[in-house]
């Protein structure tokens, strides 16, 4: 009675239930795979964050199929566009499952980056489309796109690529040539390009051949990701955008059916559409203490893991970071050893590395915590 696309399979993994039993029996454990920004000891301004959602104006039902001008016109501001560009979603899971509904029909495929996140199966999978990886390979310790491998993936019944950048683990930015390329293929073969920027940050200097943002490029009918949850710290408050970019009988198109689609659910709440032009504001009060985590559990990785086996792979941006280690003896076993002293990190194949060995550590915990991990690690990696 239940429909194929929730077929999963939900057995845990031998990492997943040996972390629940070294919990269960009340063991120390060094978290190195924390990504929640609420949960790391983070300074916030609580009460700045409260007041912007303390507007009576939510006692008002205002539906609007985009969201709230006013939230539209902050995030404008923010990505440099203009207002009628934005489209409000409830989270960026929620945005490609929009865009999805909009580019695809079932059976269709995306092309999806590997490695990267392992969320875009479920996501495309219950919008009934195929998910088809191509590969970033690795040179000199920086991520590429293969574009020879990314052509053979291409069939009849691609709709879009998806970019992520920076990536989500390996923390690579898109390049100007890449970007080009990208755009290019987009436009000669009618397809979209999604670009999912959630871990961009405006703030941070970037090297002049990285592009800070596809927000606003016409070339091709563009889709860039953001929200809340990374912008400012805040997953819990359930906001996140969409601009659409591209020639403009595209645009407008894209745009009057997302509108149906936006209208059809209407999910972003009041509360946090009110509050976003505030909370936006905030966001380098609340990003500076971010970014000195990011750089001391950065620093401290290098200092630790220097002259041993295990190498920190160089980063653009993102909050983790990519160790490469010896292949022996594999990365499942690897990790399992670490965990039995105390350490959790993430085995590569859990974001479809192309080969083994790597592992991926959360750039987020506290300094201590994650000095303290990284020393198990350096110390249990062998050549």
């Amino acid at each position: 009675m239940f429909s194929r696309r929730t077929a999963w399979n939900v057995t845990p993994n031998r990492l997943t239930t040996a972390v629940a039993l070294r919990r269960e029996r009340g063991l120390p454990l060094l978290d190195l795979t924390e990504t929640n920004p609420t949960r790391v000891g983070l300074p916030y301004p609580e009460r700045e964050i409260c007041e912007a959602l303390a507007d009576t104006r939510l006692l008002r039902y205002e539906p609007t199929p985009f969201g709230h001008a006013a939230a539209r016109a902050a995030v404008a501001g923010y990505q440099g566009v203009s207002p009628e560009r934005v489209v409000l979603t409830a989270s960026t899971s929620e945005a490609y499952a929009y865009l999805f509904k909009l580019l695809a029909d079932a059976g269709d495929r995306v092309l999806v980056p590997a490695p990267s996140y392992p969320l875009f199966d479920f996501l495309a999978g219950l919008e009934q489309i195929e998910p088809v990886p191509y590969p970033c390979r690795l040179e000199d310790g920086e991520w590429f796109i293969d574009f020879e491998a990314l052509d053979a993936c291409w069939e009849a019944r691609t709709r879009a690529i998806l970019v992520v950048s920076p990536n989500n683990p390996t923390g690579a930015m898109l390049r100007t040539e890449e970007t080009d390329l990208l755009l290019g293929l987009c436009r000669s073969r009618g397809a979209a390009l999604i670009c999912d920027e959630v871990f961009a940050d405006p703030g941070a200097p970037i090297r002049p051949s990285r592009v800070a943002s596809l927000a606003g490029r016409d070339e091709a009918l563009v889709f860039v990701l953001n929200g809340l949850s990374k912008t400012c710290l805040l997953p819990q408050l359930k906001a996140a955008w969409i601009v659409v970019s591209g020639p403009a009988q595209l645009h407008d198109t894209a745009l009057a059916r997302l509108e149906i689609i936006a209208d059809t659910y209407l999910s972003v709440n009041t509360p946090v559409q009110l509050a976003l032009p505030r909370l936006l504001a905030l966001r380098e009060e609340i990003r500076r203490p971010l970014r000195a985590r990011l750089a001391e559990n950065r620093a401290a990785l290098e200092r630790i893991l220097a002259g041993t086996a295990a190498t920190p792979l160089p980063a653009d941006g993102g909050w983790s970071a990519v160790i490469r280690v010896p292949r022996e003896p594999g990365e499942e076993a690897r990790v399992l050893r670490l965990l039995e002293v105390g350490a959790l990190v993430h085995p590569g194949f859990f974001f479809d590395f192309p080969s083994e060995a790597f592992l991926v550590v959360s750039l987020l915990p506290e300094p201590e915590t994650f000095a303290e991990g990284i020393t198990i690690l350096a110390a249990n990696v062998k050549d």
